[in-house]
């Protein structure tokens, strides 16, 4: 049996204060935003209604590799942008690749419902403090054993 969804007003502040956001924050600093409002607010609290609001679909949760987990307000299909050196996260403006998911579904046997996708790079203020090229190196093929 599926549980019922009920909007509660810690949820529904909650979810204010995600929707007004655009820097896709930690658990944490949704919790020090809402605690503006809700004084009493329990950091267990956010942490346990943004993973309900995202299982409900009215925010997402990013998982992005080598990050703390973020929120986004904004359920819309779109893309993000991940600083690979200090893990700032932005929306990429533009319309989702619909002929991404035809082409996927039609060359597997799954039942495509959406799809997300991630860029890596470093953001602007991450290029202009580095001292050295940001773009790792390239790694030497290991040469065999023949070839010495």
């Amino acid at each position: 049996m599926k549980k019922k969804f009920r909007m509660t007003r810690q949820r529904r502040i909650i979810l204010e204060e995600l929707r007004n956001l655009h820097s896709h924050p930690t658990a944490d600093e949704v919790y020090d935003i809402v605690r503006k409002r809700m004084p009493r607010i329990s950091l267990g609290t956010v942490y346990r209604n943004l993973e309900i609001l995202s299982q409900w679909g009215l925010a997402q949760k990013l998982d992005l590799a080598g990050n703390r987990r973020r929120f986004d307000g904004s359920t819309d299909d779109h893309y993000h942008v991940r600083c690979v050196r200090c893990g700032e996260i932005e929306d990429v403006a533009g319309e989702p690749l619909q002929n991404l998911e035809e082409s996927v579904r039609s060359s597997t046997e799954f039942e495509i419902i959406g799809h997300r996708l991630n860029f890596l790079g470093f953001c602007p203020k991450c290029r202009h403090e580095a001292e050295e090229p940001l773009v790792p190196p390239i790694r030497e093929e290991p040469q065999s054993i023949d070839e010495k």
